[in-house]
């Protein structure tokens, strides 16, 4: 019989592989659908995003709660970027947003927000930390 702290990791790394596939989907949708290309910082935090999906997945269909030690440092450097990008934003750090590409959108366009005025890079930055949230209670639940 599996033990209440292996069931509810499940679930929770259950929660943190959805939140990881609706980011990458969402990406991908924003990028080939919508034909907004991203920005450098955005490409990072992709290649941070994407490989948490697929590891995620993997775990998810294994049951394997240790994947909190190799998906938390991809969780914890995309994060970093998120909130580097969030920062340049807000404009609390000082450099200038380049657009895009040359013709497209700028980061900072209305046309890059979601949810009535949340800009992508915040959303980023929310869903890798609710994801690094995740990673540490399965941590804890594998832990205890």
């Amino acid at each position: 019989m599996l033990n209440d702290n292996y069931v509810s990791g499940w679930w929770l790394l259950l929660a943190a592989w959805l939140l990881a596939a609706i980011a990458s989907m969402s990406a991908i949708y924003i990028g080939e659908v919508l034909g907004q290309s991203p920005c450098i910082l955005c490409w990072f935090q992709r290649a941070f995003m994407f490989p948490l999906a697929v590891i995620l997945a993997i775990a998810c269909f294994n049951s394997d709660l240790a994947v909190w030690r190799y998906a938390l440092p991809l969780a914890s450097i995309g994060a970093l970027f998120a909130m580097y990008h969030s920062l340049l934003y807000v404009g609390l750090i000082p450099q200038e947003i380049k657009p895009c590409t040359a013709t497209g959108p700028s980061c900072s366009g209305a046309e890059m927000t979601i949810f009535g005025g949340v800009p992508l890079p915040f959303l980023a930055l929310g869903v890798f930390a609710a994801i690094i949230i995740l990673l540490l209670y399965i941590r804890r639940r594998m832990l205890s």
